[in-house]
């Protein structure tokens, strides 16, 4: 029987009372010499504790030593906050003073690899004009921290969060990265991987030294009678590595859950230890300048014997959990949930209490299969049924990303419009990967099931949009038209509502690099097509008139500007009109007084909106198009091939 609110809130009360004492004589030199301070700072725990305490409660009552970890948290807490260095501290009241921050127009993400990008940290530091000149306000640097040789899932596993990879700088580099970042106006986002370790953490490590205490860290089973009676409702995420979510160790001669490869060691969150001890070391980046958290893998983090271990009511509060130790001890920090999974588990991690920001996986399969159908039906029906959320939360949305693309749109949406789902995503595996007569892409296939037909897709941007093709053909004119679809989608997530994400290299049209292959590191994983490093020669192209860099660059570059000089592009308020035509999405910003009205075409031929359903948004005797920045006399609006237009009175 779970306890009652007014139960919670006075034991809740209880507790701090008894805790808050007890930390002012473990930090006692500390309090007397910061008596302000201090009292800010409990004013901070005494608004956030309550829920902090609910939660530990729900997933930890049945401990013996539950208290005991709850004063250990808030002291590591409270540590973490003492040693925060002052100009975060500061950043920490600018933004509690303005907590919507994030929703401006100005708001502009790129993600990229420190190595491929630029070398090392050295290398992004003189990168920083860059970034400028594109318009960035927030930099993901993928996972930098030290990982094993060899295979390691892309840094997905990682040896050290408190570590740089030593081929990429140091800890204090990245803290003086983050530093001049900020004075730029851009914000560093990192991963926090806390659904697993690598197998050469310091606590796996000492789990394979027989340590108990760190066993308990891990899912580690002498025999397979657990895992079997776990693997019967799991799923297999990497079946061509290892069967099933387990993997037998020679070392220890147990099995170890390792949902992902056999290398990445599931954390066992029903030991406190371990959620205090990631609590630890989120705070440890909080405080080197990480602004952004994307919380990789956030669906698997918490098992239960029966179910699919996936998305679990005690994942959300995991998050949560974290969430209110993040407004206590870095307030300025955000999560960004990285979900790709079905929509309606999506946007269950998107709450102001949760993760603030949330990728949109939805949105970007969707522009790919609307660009594949020349038919936006789907794609508007899903926007209509699932684009709207929090009014204090963001999303994040991408064309293309460090991953592979998964067709994670919704069956029931698709069902609507008489499509069938499984029949919907096998053509569009055969169109991505350019098996389908007259595909214009050139992607490849990603964990390939020859039996059922399923996939997910690699390619960069370009390539997939017909760049690729088009070139190999010395064919102008489909040039032309791959270069009007990479800008079409670019322009839709920057209209779109919420926070535009550019996978670096994009903003210049690079195509697939196979290179790859020739790594046996590498080979087994087409992802690595789309991850190629920067050409910084043919980057310089974006400033010379008539190549196909200069071309994409500016052109979305004029777009990115566009955004940032118009508020109405600011929030996420959004709604989708019918257009009228199967081949033009339509959509109506506003934000305040400011109303825009948003058409794009999804096709390669010509298409006409009505003069009445332009007045009929209060576009009538003449409109003004901001993406031309011309004026416009009433009448029906004739939309050229992958034409976007943004619509003013």
């Amino acid at each position: 029987m779970e306890p009652t609110t007014q139960w919670l809130e006075k034991q809740a009360q209880r507790t701090l009372d008894r805790l808050v004492p007890r930390l002012e004589s473990r930090f006692a030199k500390f309090v007397k010499s910061h008596p302000k301070e201090w009292a800010n700072y409990l004013a901070r725990i005494d608004r956030n504790f309550e829920k902090l305490f609910s939660i530990l409660l729900h997933l930890y009552k049945d401990r013996y030593d539950f208290f005991y970890h709850l004063e250990e948290l808030l002291a590591i807490v409270t540590q973490s906050w003492i040693d925060r260095p002052t100009d975060l501290k500061t950043l920490d009241f600018e933004r509690e003073s303005n907590p919507d921050w994030f929703q401006s127009n100005r708001m502009l993400e790129g993600v990229c690899y420190v190595d491929l990008f630029a070398g090392d940290l050295a290398g992004i530091r003189s990168k920083i004009p860059y970034f400028k000149e594109l318009g960035l306000t927030a930099l993901h640097l993928m996972p930098l921290f030290k990982v094993p040789k060899g295979e390691n899932d892309g840094g997905y596993a990682i040896s050290s969060y408190r570590d740089v990879d030593p081929k990429l700088g140091t800890m204090e580099e990245l803290k003086s990265l983050a530093a001049d970042l900020r004075k730029e106006g851009i914000s560093l986002v990192v991963d926090f991987v806390f659904n697993h370790t690598s197998n050469q953490h310091e606590w796996a490590m000492k789990a394979l030294e027989g340590d108990p205490d760190y066993q308990d860290f891990y899912r580690i089973f002498p025999d397979r009678q657990m895992p079997d009676a776990y693997e019967q409702h799991l799923r297999e995420i990497f079946p061509d590595e290892h069967p099933g979510a387990f993997s037998f160790n020679k070392t220890i001669n147990q099995w170890v859950w390792t949902t992902f490869h056999s290398y990445q060691w599931d954390l066992n969150y029903a030991n406190p230890a371990v959620f205090i001890s990631m609590a630890g070391e989120m705070l440890f980046l909080a405080n080197a300048g990480v602004e952004i958290l994307r919380l990789d893998a956030v669906a698997f983090t918490w098992k239960q014997l029966g179910t699919n271990c996936e998305n679990l009511p005690e994942a959300h509060l995991l998050i949560q959990a974290y969430n209110a130790i993040a407004r206590v001890a870095a307030p300025a920090m955000l999560f960004k949930s990285e979900a790709i999974v079905h929509p309606d588990e999506v946007a269950k991690y998107i709450d102001p209490g949760e993760c603030q920001l949330s990728y949109n996986p939805l949105l970007m399969a969707l522009l790919w299969e609307a660009l594949a159908t020349r038919n936006i039906n789907l794609l508007s029906t899903s926007l209509a049924e699932r684009f709207q959320i929090d009014p204090e939360c963001a999303w994040i949305n991408y064309v293309r990303c460090h991953d592979d693309i998964g067709w994670t749109f919704s069956d029931e949406d698709a069902a609507q419009i008489w499509i069938n789902g499984y029949d919907h995503r096998r053509f569009l595996n055969a169109f991505y990967t350019g098996r389908f007569e007259g595909s214009f892409a050139r992607g490849l296939p990603f964990q390939e099931n020859p039996k059922t037909g399923d996939a997910r897709i690699s390619g960069t941007c370009a390539s997939l949009a017909g760049l690729e093709k088009a070139r190999q053909e010395e064919n102008p004119a489909e040039v032309d038209l791959a270069i009007r679809r990479i800008l079409l989608i670019h322009s839709v997530i920057l209209t779109i509502g919420g926070i535009p994400l550019i996978y670096l290299n994009d903003e210049l049209g690079v195509l697939n690099d196979y290179s790859y292959r020739d790594d046996p590191a590498k080979a087994h994983d087409s992802r690595w097509v789309h991850r190629p490093a920067m050409d910084w020669e043919k980057a310089a192209l974006r400033n010379k008139q008539d190549t196909l860099q200069y071309k994409i660059f500016q052109n979305l570059k004029k777009l990115i500007e566009l955004r940032k000089s118009k508020s109405v592009f600011s929030g996420s308020d959004m709604q989708i009109i019918d257009s009228g035509n199967q081949s033009v999405l339509g959509y109506l910003r506003t934000h305040g007084s400011e109303r825009t009205l948003v058409f794009a075409n999804f096709s390669e031929g010509k298409h006409t909106i009505s003069a009445n359903l332009l007045r009929l948004y209060g576009l009538s005797y003449t409109y003004h198009d901001l993406i031309q920045n011309q004026t416009i006399p009433f009448a029906d609006l004739i939309l050229e091939p992958y034409q976007f237009v943004c619509l003013t009175a």
